[in-house]
């Protein structure tokens, strides 16, 4: 993210040569007023390179201001919380940009200037009496969970759902959840591997020891929320150096991309491009909902 600046006048001028930059600006200029994510799933991009982006070309002068909003009730809870803290696992690693504490390091009760989240009041609970037995006492078996805490796949261990395949192979329709409800299918349809010829006729250019792949999905939205997420945000490739895969940031004409939302009963399809090194071999195409991969992951494996 190289840039160059000058003054002009009394104005500075700042020019940022990087072409991922200026698709991020012509996007803000274009939305005016929007959610980091919103414009990153607009544009392919992860979340944290778009926040990352847009707060250094923020700092370079340009008339940009990178924000966050919240619920404050919400947010004081879940610091006083100390079981809702129990999952996390600190933030992402990088180099820090504040004086925050390090990852892993936020455990138990903050020790921060919110003050804990009040329990029930009223008076202690009574033990129950005992109850006569007639007979050998029966020990309840032990109840398990599936899924996180107050979500809705919290449930006793008598009452899971059948659990559903999440592996598969090129051609499978697999079923998953989205994050706010939305439950669909997404069918590997194709991996075009090479697909040098599909990207030089787009116009862009291989650097050498490169190669590019295509990877088409379909997803079908099968329950009543609908999915307002961009299909293949997270999709990668996996290899077998054991390292994963993102989009690159183009579109093919020929191949067109996937878009942002699919209502309720639709099915959308689209295609995701990847440029990686040639002596790379894709063993398998992985879909998540986030980052991080989770129970609804969906993970297709690629024959030689």
């Amino acid at each position: 993210m190289a840039r160059r600046s000058w003054w002009a006048g009394s104005v500075r001028v700042v020019v940022a040569p990087d072409p991922v930059d200026a698709r991020l600006l012509a996007m803000i200029a274009e939305m005016g007023r929007a959610a980091v994510h919103e414009v990153a799933a607009r544009l392919g991009m992860d979340p944290r390179e778009a926040a990352t982006r847009l707060i250094t070309l923020s700092g370079s002068g340009l008339p940009l201001l990178v924000g966050v909003e919240c619920d404050p009730n919400g947010i004081r809870k879940a610091l006083a919380n100390s079981v809702a803290w129990g999952s996390y696992t600190g933030p992402a690693q990088g180099t820090a940009s504040g004086p925050y504490p390090p990852p892993g390091s936020v455990r138990g009760t903050p020790s921060g200037p919110y003050p804990p989240h009040p329990g029930p009041q009223g008076p202690p609970s009574q033990p129950f009496p005992a109850q006569p037995q007639s007979g050998p006492v029966p020990v309840p078996e032990p109840m398990s969970t599936w899924g996180p805490p107050q979500s809705a796949g919290w449930a006793r261990g008598d009452q899971q759902p059948a659990p559903r395949s999440r592996t598969g192979k090129i051609g499978s329709t697999l079923e998953t959840e989205g994050l706010e409800g939305a439950r669909f299918t997404i069918q590997l349809v194709e991996v075009v591997d090479p697909a040098d010829f599909l990207f030089t006729a787009a116009g862009y250019k291989l650097a050498d020891g490169e190669r590019a792949v295509v990877v088409h999905t379909e997803l079908a939205n099968i329950g009543t929320v609908p999915f307002n997420a961009l299909p293949d945000m997270y999709l990668v490739l996996m290899t077998n150096t054991g390292e994963t895969v993102s989009k690159a940031p183009v579109s093919l004409s020929s191949r067109p991309p996937h878009k942002i939302g699919v209502q309720p009963g639709e099915t959308a399809g689209g295609h995701t491009v990847y440029v990686l090194p040639e002596n790379v071999t894709v063993t398998s195409v992985r879909w998540s909902s986030r980052p991080e991969t989770d129970l609804n992951t969906l993970v297709w494996t690629v024959d030689d």
